[in-house]
């Protein structure tokens, strides 16, 4: 006798098992069924998600957001300055020449309103200043000749000597003499600074519209010469006064000129170029960007020097100027109709109603007391028969009921046993008619009847019954 084939462990059986049903579910088509639901409650709350949802994609999406143009964002664009007045200090009469920096007319530019003079440097030898750190002495003990602070102004030759005023000592340092701190003299220049005019030049483009726009009138009658900027009569008049773009930006001119500051000036350019040219126009705005209220980085300043000769020595003026740094920031968007973005916010709008009938079916099989039956009525699993006739024609006109239904072999009746020797294919059971309902069913929620028996409380079981036969076809 042959040795009996060894059974293989129940964990390979129960795998192999699994394997198979997913493999059989992957092959399963779905198909949705319609059912209506006669739930006031439920239709209300599927009507308001409905009206919700297009209200958003109408109001916001398509009207706020303008979600049927396509876009660009962040203009070429190029800015041109530049700052007239003049105004004077103690000493002297500035110009433009001397209170702006660089004098070049960029976007970023700063106006001097504030210097300390250190006048009269030459190169030598003079003491250290009391701000650096391990500065001051008592003797010359406490100087490391060739010593480099970073933060100082010379090389430590390793002397001790007197302060310039007073009774300290400080180490004496090799560079420029005297140090900024020891004869430095204040100049306040923001007299007559509020009254300075800026001329801010700017042109954009955007190149995938090609289209191009400037924020000057294009007039030959000397406009720009007697003009100021106003955001109703002047628009296109692009000529601040620096008094007005300090009071936009919510600053103290006075301040602001002693402690020095950076002002940002932005204009803004969104264009919908559906609409005509004239509609596309700049939008000014004006505010501060440095910190103003951190100790530690307040204000804004930057030193430079002035050289020159005198007997043949070299000998320069350190300047350590505060004052009023304008930039210029540009940015903007542009939107023109285009079919294909109109298509696909439609297309998302259609589909996000569906959330809707999501919405509702988790309550219908979550939250309703007949939940059971409404999840019999919306879920059905029809087996197709397996010697059925004919191709799949034929077929697929038994699945939409356009035929009559062969017997269905997925099940066989339990009340007719099969004889011994007879194969499974002459087995014909007794057909049972199936329902010929449509794919759209209707269903009436009604109330309990109250429990026990009686009419009302056999309905489920007499619907479950029909729901799960599995004979016929129709039963979709």
């Amino acid at each position: 006798m042959a040795a009996a084939e060894p059974k293989p462990p129940a964990g390979v059986a129960a795998a192999r098992r699994l394997a198979r049903g997913c493999w059989s579910a992957f092959w399963d088509y779905e198909t949705p069924k319609v059912i209506v639901v006669k739930n006031r409650r439920l239709g209300v709350v599927y009507r308001l998600v409905q009206l919700l949802i297009l209200l958003y994609f109408v109001w916001y999406v398509f009207i706020v957001q303008k979600s049927y143009q396509d876009r660009e964002t962040g203009p070429e664009s190029s800015v041109i300055t530049k700052v007239k007045g003049i105004t004077s200090s103690e000493h002297k009469v500035w110009d433009v020449e001397e209170y702006v920096k660089p004098p070049e007319g960029g976007s970023v530019f700063s106006i001097i309103t504030r210097i300390e003079v250190t006048p009269s440097q030459t190169p030598g030898t003079c003491p250290e200043s009391v701000r650096v750190s391990n500065a001051t002495c008592d003797s010359d003990e406490d100087c490391v000749a060739g010593e480099l602070d970073m933060l100082g102004n010379g090389v430590r030759t390793g002397r001790c000597v007197p302060y310039y005023h007073g009774a300290s000592k400080t180490c004496e340092v090799s560079g420029w003499c005297p140090v900024e701190d020891g004869a430095s003299v204040s100049q306040f220049l923001g007299k007559m600074a509020p009254n300075f005019t800026i001329l801010i030049k700017n042109s954009i483009h955007y190149p995938k519209f090609q289209f191009s726009k400037g924020n000057i009138e294009n007039r030959k009658d000397g406009y720009l010469k007697r003009c100021m900027f106003d955001e109703v009569l002047h628009l296109y008049c692009p000529i601040f006064r620096l008094g007005f773009i300090v009071e936009r930006a919510g600053e103290n001119f006075t301040e602001l000129a002693h402690t020095g500051g950076v002002i940002g000036v932005i204009i803004n350019w969104d264009c919908d170029l559906d609409l005509p040219a004239s509609n596309c126009n700049p939008k000014y705005s004006f505010r501060r960007l440095d910190p103003k209220h951190i100790p530690a980085s307040s204000g804004y300043n930057f030193r430079f020097a002035k050289y020159y000769k005198i007997n043949g020595n070299t000998t320069r003026t350190l300047i350590k100027a505060y004052g009023i740094r304008i930039d210029v920031i540009v940015h903007g968007q542009a939107g023109k109709f285009s079919l294909i973005p109109t298509i696909i916010n439609l297309a998302t709008a259609l589909t996000s109603i569906g959330v809707g009938s999501f919405l509702c079916d988790w309550i219908l099989l979550t939250f309703m007391n007949k939940n059971k039956v409404y999840s019999h009525k919306k879920f059905d699993k029809v087996c197709t028969p397996k010697d059925s006739p004919g191709s799949w024609p034929v077929t697929l006109a038994l699945v939409l009921g356009q035929a009559p239904p062969p017997p269905c072999p997925c099940s066989t009746d339990p009340s007719r046993p099969q004889e011994e020797g007879q194969s499974q294919a002459q087995v014909i059971p007794s057909p049972r008619p199936c329902p010929t309902s449509a794919l759209s069913e209707q269903m009436v929620d009604i109330p309990d009847r109250g429990a026990g028996p009686g009419p009302w409380a056999s309905e489920p079981s007499q619907q479950d019954s029909a729901l799960t036969d599995p004979r016929g076809l129709a039963q979709l």
